[in-house]
């Protein structure tokens, strides 16, 4: 058996390391990044907006996988869909709330509103062509069978394996401290970083560490920063994520 991978940069070392072990079980895999190979309208470069999926095509005409595994609903599905082979959609997280946040935040703009529209477009294409949706909990797959009913789910669980992590030196922080780790992305789960507020006032000498990035950062650090006790260390980072 043959599947193709395409994921996207965010997540690829964990999309890396199921490409290895597939390989090792005897499951021919191939990881590739999906935009390489389809991409399309509303994409920040214009000139993928009217590009055909000729790198898609050749992909699969050279590999002949036999299914098509991927991280997010982008372009890559809906061309796995158009080429007849079986979709399988791993769901990190809730779609749904993520849609609904997005539309009373970031993407109230006009020219924004389109651009979700047409995700949203995609997403619902892709939901109900694939062949499976792999919701990452429990919690998650319940959401998915109300949203799309009738459409069959299996939990993909996914784990830590800390032998993969990169030794770093250690910073000097100052103890007690608490270490937070949220990306700050839509507006629904960012906020309840402000939950903070109270929490920072009650425990002074506490310093709370906060490593994460995205759009809604400042809305965050506008209210946050005012206090000695939090310390925003940046962005979140994936050394392994290079693609190879």
């Amino acid at each position: 058996m043959k599947i193709l991978i395409g994921g996207s940069s965010t997540f690829f070392f964990q999309l890396k390391e199921f490409s290895n072990t597939l390989n090792k079980l005897g499951v021919e895999s191939k990881l590739v990044f999906d935009a390489d190979y389809s991409d399309g309208f509303p994409s920040r470069k214009i000139g993928t907006w009217f590009q055909k999926s000729k790198k898609f095509t050749k992909l699969i005409e050279e590999f002949k996988p036999d299914a098509i595994f991927v991280d997010r609903q982008r372009h890559f599905g809906i061309d796995a869909l158009k080429a007849n082979i079986p979709l399988f959609v791993l769901l990190r997280g809730h779609y749904w709330s993520e849609l609904y946040w997005n539309k009373k935040t970031m993407y109230k703009p006009f020219h924004r509103r389109i651009a979700l529209w047409e995700w949203d477009k995609l997403a619902k294409e892709i939901f109900n062509g694939a062949t499976a949706i792999l919701p990452i909990c429990k919690y998650l797959e319940k959401i998915t069978n109300k949203s799309v009913p009738g459409k069959s789910t299996q939990v993909f669980f996914e784990g830590v394996d800390a032998s993969k992590w990169y030794q770093v030196k250690g910073m000097d922080l100052k103890h007690p401290c608490v270490g937070l780790l949220q990306r700050a992305t839509w507006w629904g789960k960012t906020s309840e970083m402000l939950i903070l507020k109270k929490v920072l006032e009650k425990m002074p000498n506490v310093n709370f560490y906060w490593a994460g990035d995205g759009p809604l950062r400042e809305r965050i650090l506008s209210e946050l920063d005012q206090y000695d006790n939090f310390h925003w260390l940046g962005d979140l980072e994936y050394p392994a994520k290079v693609r190879e």
